[in-house]
């Protein structure tokens, strides 16, 4: 018989409901009242500060309840279930007509998605390939052509309700296309493991 294996895929996990769709709605129309910080490419997104832990109590707690979500994502992406600290967190509120373009996280290796208010379907966190990469030139794209995981170009997430979670490597290239609802609220962050060691050349990094 035979098989199709998915060698060496990237991880994405979706975790619903981290907060009830009320906490996380009071959150997010809290910390939006800060996002004061102008987006350089869309006038309808702006973004807080970046927020580092100690700042805020109920972040604080968000945080610890992502924990172990975090450490078993980086579980996925390392071997090994490592201690994880998130580094960075910061509110985007996006308005209609607005969206993010594409761009990736550096300096991190896992970032993340919390969702604070109702997405419109249009405004989906969209993923997509490198735009450089080892693989072939050629494309065959066409309305008769069926997409699927292993040739298509971008990657819609599902669409979220207030409090669900998703995890990703932070070099996966990401964008938000043009929001055709309601104002969207999200809070993400980024995180490192406190070390790794690759055969006693180790590294640790301080959040």
């Amino acid at each position: 018989m035979s098989e199709i294996f998915e060698l060496f895929p990237t991880p994405v996990l979706r975790i619903p409901a981290l907060l009830s769709p009320e906490a996380a709605i009071a959150l997010g129309q809290r910390l939006s009242l800060a996002a004061s910080v102008a987006n350089q490419r869309s006038t309808q997104l702006s973004h807080t500060r970046i927020l580092r832990p100690g700042e805020d109590t109920t972040l604080d707690a968000v945080v610890r309840q992502i924990g172990p979500h975090l450490q078993a994502f980086g579980q996925l992406l390392f071997g090994e279930s490592l201690r994880w600290l998130v580094k960075e967190i910061w509110v985007n509120v996006l308005q209609h007509n607005g969206s993010q373009s594409l761009h990736n996280h550096s300096n991190c290796f896992a970032s993340g998605v919390l969702y604070l208010s109702t997405c419109d379907t249009s405004a989906c966190t969209r993923f997509s390939r490198p735009l450089g990469g080892a693989e072939f030139v050629f494309r065959n794209t066409h309305a008769g052509m069926k997409s699927g995981p292993f040739n298509a170009d971008k990657w819609n997430a599902p669409l979220p309700e207030p409090g669900d979670l998703i995890l990703f490597p932070s070099h996966l290239l990401h964008e938000v296309p043009v929001n055709l609802g309601a104002e969207r609220i999200t809070l993400a962050f980024n995180a490192i493991p406190d070390r790794l060691d690759a055969w006693g050349y180790a590294i640790g990094f301080e959040a």
